[in-house]
């Protein structure tokens, strides 16, 4: 078998002659660490093992036996990679098995297994067992979950310490809830800021707390903002397609937002998929003969799928047509198979560890904000998922102009008149940088790029007043090394830069409304609203 996404096939570069002398090794370390641990006098302690943070605490390296089975598992984890590397494959191909073969080679850490864990047995030591008692604890509560915990989830709850700028529910549809922001100024700029999050993860994260807040950001610089709250989907949901996401979605925020606020247009942010969809939907306006946005800033979107990292490894013919034949005629793509995806492609940061201090430990997890937001999965209707990936991920169609119909119109990204700013994270494992930045040659406007450190959500929740990591900025090139080549860092956060380019599309400064809504679409509900308090089933 020849299978990427099964493990245990005998992949096509493996050569006997590497696979025999990795064996001998492992042989010899395993005895090694018996020997050792039957006869501790009798070890001598090994070269120090690579840096790697999974063996860098003291037991592992104060102990030879463990210092011994540490070192031999990394030389064969490298001496793995290096066979694979050397294998006459084509790039696809390559990666992936290699993302195949990280995911076992991942599993099979001896920092993953009691037995081969020196911190857990002293912890098991030092607590007389506890520790033991309160894995197995935490163990049977996630496998009730059907997850790994990453964070405390009782430390959190929606509306009262996330999500808890002030404002108000002020239209509905079976799809999505906008929510208006209450001003923070006196006066704010006649046209207003909508927002589009995306619609596989809750819009909460630019909302998380207080300090850490794009939206009280940007209603603090004198915009109102108004945001979509995607619904967590069910079965009842399950037949939308992807141009509901767009009209019912995008185009109808857009509209409410106009009738609201009285302006004649409105400045536009979409953030990964949501960026995707705005575009989409200014696209399908712009068909229309229409031009609702004065300006469009996107953040870590994808517009061109040429290159899109491993996540696109996963995609091919084979594997859209199994999921259209499964949910494309009706039915729910779960919140929780995503997040797994999402894990897997960074299985030693958002895995291994929660499994090891967990369950292993016996340390239950910390409150954090970020890993309870990540955890808050979010179905998709299978129909607007199948589209998604068949004219994105597998034939990548929306670069294409007239290359997708939406809502029964031909979509080209060039037609969208408005000036952009185009945001990307350096080290974004999902949006790939580079890829972000092929986006900049597709829209019609005038374009800025902005480079951002870190990765896809660090990067982008990056508050000035914390004075972390850096961006780049530059004039637009013919590519993306080339762009980076001439482009000049500045310190700190990109919001600020954002900020001032985003006020020359905003128009006068006007004196800031304190009642939601309008006679049309009245207040519902305080913010955040009933949607993203939603679980998913």
């Amino acid at each position: 078998m020849t299978d990427p996404k099964n493990p245990l096939a005998t992949p096509p570069w493996w050569n006997a002659a590497p696979a025999a002398q990795a064996w001998q090794q492992g042989l010899e370390q395993m005895q090694a660490f018996w020997s050792a641990s039957l006869a501790p006098s009798a070890a001598s302690a090994p070269a120090p093992p690579a840096a790697d943070r999974r063996f860098a605490a003291g037991p592992w390296q104060r102990d030879p036996r463990f210092a011994q089975l540490s070192q031999g598992y990394l030389q064969f984890s490298a001496l793995m990679r290096n066979a694979l590397q050397a294998a006459p494959l084509d790039a696809r191909s390559k990666g992936q098995w290699d993302f195949a073969l990280r995911q076992v080679l991942d599993a099979m850490s001896p920092a993953n297994c009691l037995a081969t864990n020196p911190e857990a047995w002293q912890a098991a030591l030092d607590s007389g067992g506890a520790s033991l008692v309160e894995g197995a604890r935490l163990l049977m509560a996630d496998i009730a979950k059907g997850r790994v915990s990453m964070s405390d989830d009782q430390a959190f709850a929606v509306g009262e310490n996330v999500a808890t700028s002030p404002g108000s529910v002020v239209f509905e549809n079976e799809l999505m809830q906008l929510v208006q922001y209450a001003p923070t100024t006196t006066k704010v700029h006649r046209r207003p800021l909508v927002i589009v999050p995306p619609c596989i993860n809750k819009f909460y994260i630019l909302d998380l707390q207080p300090d850490n807040s794009l939206v009280a950001y940007a209603v603090a610089q004198g915009h109102t903002v108004f945001l979509v709250s995607w619904r967590n989907v069910g079965a009842e949901q399950g037949g939308l397609q992807w141009d509901d996401y767009v009209a019912q979605g995008v185009l109808q925020a857009i509209a409410v937002a106009q009738a609201i606020s009285g302006a004649d247009r409105v400045n536009t942010l979409g953030f990964c998929i949501g960026g995707t969809l705005l575009a989409s939907a200014l696209a399908v306006a712009a068909a229309r003969g229409e031009q609702p946005a004065a300006s469009l800033t996107l953040l870590t979107t994808m517009l061109d799928f040429s290159d899109t990292g491993e996540l696109g490894l996963m995609v091919d013919e084979a594997t859209v047509a199994q999921r259209e034949a499964s949910i494309g005629r009706g039915g729910l793509m779960k919140g929780r198979e995503l997040a797994t995806v999402f894990a897997a492609l960074r299985a030693n940061d958002l895995i291994w560890p929660y499994v090891v201090n967990g369950y292993l430990k016996g340390k239950a997890p910390p409150a954090f904000d970020l890993l309870y937001w990540n955890g808050d999965d979010t179905n998709l209707p299978g129909p607007m998922y199948c589209w998604y990936l068949r004219n994105t991920y597998l034939e990548n169609k929306l670069r294409e102009p007239g290359g997708t119909v939406q809502c029964g119109v031909p979509v080209d990204l060039s037609a969208i008149a408005a000036p952009a700013f185009v945001y990307a994270s350096r080290e974004d494992h999902i949006v790939p940088w580079q890829t972000a930045y092929t986006g900049t040659q597709l829209l019609g406007g005038d374009v800025r790029f902005v480079l951002g450190a870190s990765g896809h959500i660090a990067g982008v929740i990056n508050p000035p007043e914390k004075k972390k990591r850096n961006h780049w900025t530059g004039a637009l090139a013919a590519d993306a090394g080339a762009w980076l080549d001439q482009a000049e860092s500045q310190d700190g956060s990109w919001w600020p830069a954002w900020s001032t380019w985003l006020a020359t599309h905003a128009g006068p400064q006007v004196a800031a409304r304190r009642t939601p809504g309008n006679a049309s679409h009245p207040a519902i509900e305080p913010a955040p609203g009933r949607y993203v308090k939603t679980k998913a089933a």
